[in-house]
């Protein structure tokens, strides 16, 4: 199995900045996509930012120009800078990563999420 670690979440006020990380680990051959989604009370999960291992990004409309997506495929790790929040980016955040096993099966796996809170 692969293990997703987050850290990073936490409260700011509306304009403030947060950065999250997410650290893969486990009998992984490679990685091809990790990203970062959101879901906040009473809706469904949406992508924030992914980004593949040849660095092609992609962004929900919503965040463009204020997130930036980032990854170290050395540590097999993500990171997610997040500034001039909104109330409307409160939210739980999860760390997903798609890729092969040692053995090249594929795999899809998700963190446990982390609390964002954007107070107004």
């Amino acid at each position: 199995q692969v293990q997703l670690v987050e850290s990073g979440g936490g409260l700011v006020q509306a304009g403030g900045s947060l950065r999250l990380s997410c650290a893969a680990s486990g009998n992984i051959f490679t990685i091809n996509v990790m990203g970062w989604y959101r879901q906040a009370p009473g809706k469904q999960r949406e992508l924030v930012a992914t980004m593949t291992s040849a660095r092609t990004t992609n962004y929900a409309d919503s965040v463009k120009g204020r997130f930036t997506i980032s990854r170290d495929n050395a540590k097999n790790s993500v990171y997610l800078q997040m500034n001039s929040l909104k109330p409307e980016d409160t939210a739980v955040y999860y760390c997903n990563s798609q890729g092969l096993y040692s053995d090249f099966t594929i795999f899809d796996s998700w963190g446990q999420g982390t609390q964002v809170t954007v107070s107004s």
